[in-house]
């Protein structure tokens, strides 16, 4: 009876394995048979319209020999720069100070045994930066001349933007998509299948690289006129598309 038991659990079990890979070669062939045939495209759109603003970095940075002084008079400079920033018409809301700082300057003297001595601390350097939005191009210039009157002498640099660009993304969102799509049609029809459904799609967004000014120039910008030149800002957006392609 012992025998025939364990004769009888040793079948059970085999049979369980069999069925079991059997079940597991349904599967994978039945996953086999869901799987698609696909293709994958990408393409490229482009949108290019005017700038309608400005963004600027404007700082104030004086030396004195001491703090206190330094910042009298890096404050006295900046509240002219901000009073007349806001006299052209810039609302509070576009004027932000991005950076403030207080540094002490040293000297080190060399000994006749060429040691040096320890640092001394003779001045300091009052920094205060000023983030400005144009929303009027066409005071930019002036903007930036009667600034660098008032003050400020070092920054410069500038982005032209766009406040609401999506209507130039939007155009090149649908120009990227049909270029995909020709492409698409193109692979599709050299090897002579047929396209399907769209299995997935993506898309990869580049904003314009900004327009630099170099900070060096500022302090002798006083005595110019700043001639500004806004060109264009071209919007790029790349999707990448994948198509079944039918049996």
């Amino acid at each position: 009876m012992l025998k025939f038991t364990r004769a009888l659990v040793m079948a059970t079990a085999l049979s369980g394995s069999v069925l079991s890979t059997g079940f597991v070669a349904q599967a994978v062939a039945a996953e086999g048979e869901r799987r698609e045939a696909t293709i994958m495209v990408s393409g490229e759109g482009e949108a290019a319209i005017a700038p309608d603003m400005a963004v600027i970095s404007l700082s104030v940075v004086r030396d004195a020999e001491t703090a206190g002084e330094a910042l009298s008079a890096n404050s006295a400079a900046m509240s002219e720069v901000l009073a007349d920033l806001k006299a052209q018409g810039i609302a509070e809301k576009d004027l932000q100070t991005t950076d403030f700082s207080i540094q002490p300057k040293y000297k080190q003297e060399t000994r006749t045994d060429g040691t040096y001595e320890a640092p001394v601390i003779v001045g300091y350097t009052v920094s205060n930066g000023l983030t400005v939005r144009v929303r009027d191009l066409a005071k930019l210039g002036s903007i930036i001349d009667q600034s660098v009157k008032l003050g400020v002498n070092q920054g410069g640099g500038i982005t032209f933007t766009n406040d609401d660009p999506e209507m130039a993304i939007e155009a090149a969102r649908k120009q990227a998509v049909e270029k995909a799509a020709a492409k698409a049609k193109t692979l599709t029809e050299a090897a002579g299948v047929k396209i399907g459904r769209i299995v997935e799609i993506s898309e990869n967004f580049a904003r314009p690289m900004p327009q630099m000014y170099a900070a060096a120039p500022m302090a002798k910008m006083a005595d110019e006129s700043v001639p500004i030149a806004s060109g264009e800002n071209l919007y790029t957006v790349t999707v990448n598309v994948t198509y079944a392609i039918e049996q």
